[in-house]
């Protein structure tokens, strides 16, 4: 199994996704967008996982290359591929399939719970998940429209498009679950401006004092992907 990524700025990588794809020995591949890098062949790869960035997916005058990222994962869920899309990511994803990104009516940043629904069971990939759990979030925007053939997974009290699965093959998330410390300190440095004051921002102070929290984040990204690649056998 091979698994290519998609990264929009040096910061945001898919963290625990790179740990376990090294541990199980698949062999990963990458497009640094930023870096004007080629998109691979659809025969390279079996996974595309697609990540985060602070640019919208609608700033396609001011970021050119968003026109071409699209259709190259429109072309990847069309051919059968997993896709795993991660905030932007996840609206991106949402985008080609027909849904429509808009701002949220709040920022989501920081440790923050998510709810999962009944529609989750649908899915044994997600067999392990409880029913609520704390997160990490940094968004703006949101799938405010689900695409035809959708469903939704996930939701919280700040937005109520959190996650959705399409296909059985397309798996969007607006949270983190893979992300590090080294990231969530990257952010704050490098996004510090999108921290305004708002219901569901919280500061870099109870960020940072909250680092633990990751651990279980992480584990639960490792079950879904453990059992993703076991029902792909």
């Amino acid at each position: 199994m091979r698994l290519h990524y998609i990264q929009h700025v040096p910061f945001e990588h898919p963290g625990i996704i790179l740990d376990w794809a090294q541990e199980h020995g698949y062999p990963l591949s990458n497009t640094q967008i930023y870096q004007e890098d080629a998109f691979p062949a659809q025969k390279d790869f079996d996974w595309l996982i697609v990540m985060g960035g602070p640019m919208n997916i609608y700033e396609e005058d001011k970021y050119p290359w968003l026109k071409k990222e699209k259709e190259f994962i429109l072309q990847s869920i069309n051919s059968g591929k997993i896709v795993i899309g991660i905030c932007l990511g996840a609206q991106l994803a949402a985008d080609v399939l027909g849904g429509k990104v808009t701002k949220n009516e709040q920022k989501e940043i920081g440790w923050l719970p998510v709810t999962f629904n009944e529609n989750i069971k649908k899915e044994s990939v997600f067999s392990d998940f409880p029913e609520e759990m704390t997160v990490f979030q940094w968004h703006g925007d949101t799938f405010s429209q689900l695409p035809p053939n959708a469903y939704s997974i996930a939701q919280s009290k700040g937005c109520k498009q959190q996650a959705f699965v399409y296909g059985g093959t397309v798996y969007a998330f607006q949270f983190h679950l893979e992300i590090g410390e080294n990231t969530i300190k990257d952010l704050l440095h490098h996004c510090s401006d999108e921290m305004t004051v708002g219901d569901y921002v919280q500061t870099s102070e109870y960020i940072l004092n909250n680092i633990p929290m990751l651990e279980p984040i992480q584990k639960y990204m490792k079950k879904f992907l453990d059992n993703l690649s076991e029902s792909r056998v």
